[in-house]
């Protein structure tokens, strides 16, 4: 069996390392960071997942799903929340469809306890890595905290170190890599809406509340104990950013005009604001994935994405399932192994990249509009009427494992048939007034 280094114990990683070890491989788990189930979490940093089908099956290779749907929530829509006025439920899909919110801290540790159960992974935390040694398939790592104590770790190397991976940044400086990073304008802010008495959930538990704000939005998903993750995305710079609001002052006037129902739900809401951290959102591209057999990439360490279409750990254990694969067709020839999955992956990375930037769009500015209602319901009536042909893009991308570019290619074949349908029943309806009022 083959002796695998996993650069990175996130969540590509320690599932990557899960499988590899149950399938009898030694892996050896470096991590930069300290053990995230001894409690010490990074504050403000974590975005709730949306795990559905992709994650789920996934999951399921590991006899995962039940532990992991028990400590998620399940969302059925979203609530969206105007300034003023009732709320308005958009159903992701048919009755009985939902998406998943569950906390990264929590999936991160069920997965490492699932890669140390398999007998065949070492798990070392704050490990930073320096070098990576291509001719002989090794890496060194020092302390995270001191940079001393240099140990060399001999094996095929994995890196799943995230956007901005040391494993990637070594395999930069060859020539003839290409790479790309683009930031938005926006970042994010983590909040936090507290349970309400006895446990009990203050909004819909199972809705992802988002308040479209045109040009910036806030968005709060449900945690099992009864409290919400709440993460605004507003522009760095102009007007209405965090550029701005550097005072309490500022803070509270603009929740309050923009955001009430949510500002009388968040206590402490200014210290909370100012003293948690700013978070960038990248775009992130890279080739190839694999240098022979002795290095791949999977996971944000080469197709960071945005977060707006819930697929970043879905994606990644996608990633980890297809190399899986391509590593049990070839077990002896891992340049081949490597080669195939880079190409079965590298355009789906690039097609849910593209589909994440563009629901950045729709969240923030679209769904608050009433002929964007109108035709996601004509949607939903053309599905159900033909179920096999219609199938619409969140559908295809949350609730199957259609590949990510297959789904984007056959939604714009959909999308300008819909949209052709409107304007003919649009035409009909006016050629008909016309008739009877002439």
């Amino acid at each position: 069996m083959t002796e695998f280094v996993v650069a990175g114990a996130g969540l590509g990683g320690s599932l990557m390392a899960a499988l590899l070890g149950r399938a009898g491989h030694r892996v050896t788990v470096l991590e930069r960071r300290a053990d995230p189930r001894t409690g010490l979490v990074e504050a403000g940093r974590s975005i709730n997942l949306a795990i559905s089908e992709r994650g789920l099956h996934a999951l399921a290779r590991l006899g995962l799903t039940d532990a992991i749907l028990r400590i998620a929530t399940p969302l059925h829509g979203r609530m969206i929340h105007p300034v003023s006025g009732p709320l308005a439920f958009q159903a992701y899909g048919r009755k009985g469809q939902s998406i998943n919110s569950i906390s990264r801290a929590s999936l991160n540790q069920v997965l490492l306890d699932a890669a140390e159960q398999s007998g065949a992974v070492r798990m070392q935390f704050g490990r930073r890595c320096t070098e990576l040694d291509l001719e002989a398939g090794a890496v060194v790592s020092v302390d995270a905290v001191t940079g001393q104590a240099p140990e060399r770790h001999p094996g095929v190397v994995l890196g799943a170190d995230g956007a901005y991976s040391a494993v990637r940044g070594q395999l930069q400086r060859r020539e003839r890599y290409d790479f790309s990073q683009d930031y938005l304008g926006h970042g994010y802010k983590e909040l936090y809406i507290p349970a309400g008495p006895g446990g009990a959930h203050r909004l819909d538990p199972n809705a992802l509340h988002i308040w479209p704000r045109g040009g910036y939005m806030m968005m709060a998903m449900a945690n099992v104990d009864g409290s919400f993750t709440v993460t605004l995305y507003l522009g760095f710079d102009g007007p209405d950013s965090f550029s701005r609001l550097v005072t309490p002052e500022a803070v509270e006037q603009f929740f309050e005009r923009e955001f009430p129902d949510a500002r009388a739900l968040i206590p402490e809401l200014a210290g909370t604001f100012l003293g948690n951290p700013t978070g960038s959102l990248v775009t992130i591209r890279s080739r190839p994935w694999h240098i022979g057999g002795k290095v791949a990439l999977l996971g944000d360490a080469c197709h960071a994405i945005v977060p707006f279409f819930g697929q970043g750990a879905n994606a990644a254990f996608e990633d980890c399932l297809a190399l899986e694969g391509a590593l049990g067709r070839h077990p002896a020839d891992l340049a081949r192994a490597f080669g195939e999955y880079e190409a079965e992956r590298c355009p789906n990375a690039d097609a849910i990249a593209d589909l994440a930037l563009g629901n950045f769009l729709e969240m923030r500015d679209r769904v608050a509009s009433p002929w964007f209602r109108f035709e996601k319901r004509v949607q939903a009536l053309v599905h159900r009427l033909f179920p096999r042909w219609f199938i619409p893009l969140y559908t295809m991308i949350s609730f199957t494992r259609i590949p990510y570019a297959e789904a984007r290619r056959r939604a714009r074949v959909q999308t300008r048939v819909v949209r052709g349908v409107l304007i003919l029943v649009a035409v009909a309806a006016i050629a008909a007034v016309w008739q009877l009022i002439r």
